[in-house]
């Protein structure tokens, strides 16, 4: 043959450049996919959470299933009961809530929200 093989690897050795390059549009498209869907859907979670955890009685919620009632009582961490026409009550596992439709002032039996008020009114406001 008159071609030499020395012709056909290429010039030079600057295998890690190529390596970079290659790789460098995969990487690009993991941040794009990171801060266009990942970053958000763990943002929507963690407020899903703080919502579930901050549900009490008295609390007008939607359920996954669509049903709609206010909160008679909070059974444990995990379970509510919940009151969807007058006196039917059914139990709703907390994870099950999709919405909170209307807030409730706290009840005056909650010490946790009674001690957070007074720990905000003690504190001097800084201006």
């Amino acid at each position: 043959m008159l071609i030499s093989p020395a012709y056909a690897q290429g010039i030079g050795g600057a295998g890690g450049a190529d390596m970079l390059t290659s790789f460098l549009p995969l990487i690009l498209i993991f941040v794009v996919f990171y801060f266009l869907l990942i970053r958000p859907q763990q943002k929507k979670q963690k407020e899903h959470k703080a919502m579930l955890s901050s549900v009490r009685r008295g609390d007008k919620i939607v359920t996954a299933g669509g049903l709609i009632g206010t909160v008679a009582k909070v059974i444990g961490d995990d379970e509510l009961s919940v009151e969807i026409a007058e006196g039917v009550k059914v139990k709703v596992a907390r994870g099950m809530v999709s919405t909170v439709l209307s807030k409730t002032e706290p009840a005056k039996g909650d010490d946790k929200d009674e001690k957070e008020e007074k720990e905000e009114a003690e504190e001097p406001k800084k201006d």
